[in-house]
């Protein structure tokens, strides 16, 4: 079995350097005997894994979905090693993010700050988009969304905080089409919507009686980013429904303002996404027990202390 194994990560160094003297420097062979392991292992399993000539070394179809295989596997066996002890992991290597864009700069960058400060061997990569990114297929490590957890069942999610959404305006525009008492009123703005693809935000909100209910009124400009929904809300042109921590120093400078405060409006979730894995590697453990640390029960806050 050792010999079966000592093969298989020779196949897999001959795929990640791109040459069998690349594979023979990363394992300690020579050029010949990674050659003739990859013949062993190709004569064991019956199929070609490789196509290789003079100039060139490819895979076959069998080739990458044995390499496919064996790195999952590989990658299993080192995250379990790593969940040995897990206090004392050490986050290392790259972590892959995707974001919202404006939660992300303003709520997620600062602790990304501190944790790179905390952990100098550790990489980071972050998208920061609104849509909603194939972790598997765009290799993530971690996805933070707000209110959405998608219907991917390959990934695990977990909740780090909840906010409740804000409605709200401009002055300059209350001033011209009314201020909303009650939630009915709202069906008579022009309710600036949230959208991506065919996902859309509806506007919930607690009635008087205790019921639930969707609000909002013409939804003629659509946009797929919570800031431009600010701005354009601050620029007059309708009402927007937007989290808290999104509207909060518009409100203070009194760039917008809120409506309907007294009716509650429904909490939203925000969750970590990562791919379904038995063990997690330290990097993604310890970064979503960081986001759980700093954000409880709609706290949420740009400027943290160590």
């Amino acid at each position: 079995m050792r010999g079966n194994l000592d093969e298989i990560f020779v196949f897999i160094a001959v795929v990640d350097s791109g040459s069998l003297s690349g594979a023979g420097q990363t394992v300690g062979l020579t050029r010949s005997a990674v050659g003739k392991a990859i013949t062993r292992l190709e004569t064991r399993l019956r199929v070609r894994l490789l196509y290789r000539t003079t100039r060139k070394l490819s895979m076959t179809d069998d080739g990458r979905i044995f390499y496919e295989h064996c790195s999952r596997v590989i990658s299993l066996l080192e995250e379990t090693e790593a969940s040995v002890g897990q206090k004392s992991a050490v986050p290392t290597g790259l972590l892959r993010l995707t974001v919202p864009e404006g939660f992300g700069r303003t709520h997620v960058l600062p602790l990304l700050h501190l944790y790179m400060e905390e952990w100098p061997d550790l990489q980071v990569e972050v998208s920061f988009s609104d849509r909603i990114a194939d972790l598997v297929e765009e290799g993530f490590d971690l996805a933070v969304r707000i209110g959405t957890r998608g219907p991917d069942t390959r990934l695990v999610s977990r909740v780090v905080a909840e906010h409740r959404s804000i409605i709200c305006a401009s002055p300059a525009y209350l001033d011209k089409h009314g201020r909303a008492t009650v939630p009915d009123d709202l069906t008579s703005h022009d309710c600036l919507s949230f959208k991506s693809g065919t996902r859309k935000q509806p506007w919930r909100i607690r009635e008087m009686d205790g019921s639930w209910s969707t609000v909002g009124g013409r939804g003629r400009f659509r946009l797929d980013s919570g800031e431009a929904i600010r701005d354009a809300a601050i620029a007059g042109m309708g009402v927007a429904y937007l989290p808290g921590f999104m509207v909060d120093d518009a409100i203070a400078d009194k760039k917008l303002e809120q409506l309907l405060p007294e009716f509650e409006t429904q909490k939203v979730p925000i969750i970590v996404i990562y791919p379904s894995k038995r063990y997690l590697a330290a990097k993604v453990r310890r970064f979503i027990d960081l986001m759980v640390q700093h954000w409880t029960h709609n706290r949420l806050s740009t400027s943290y202390d160590r």
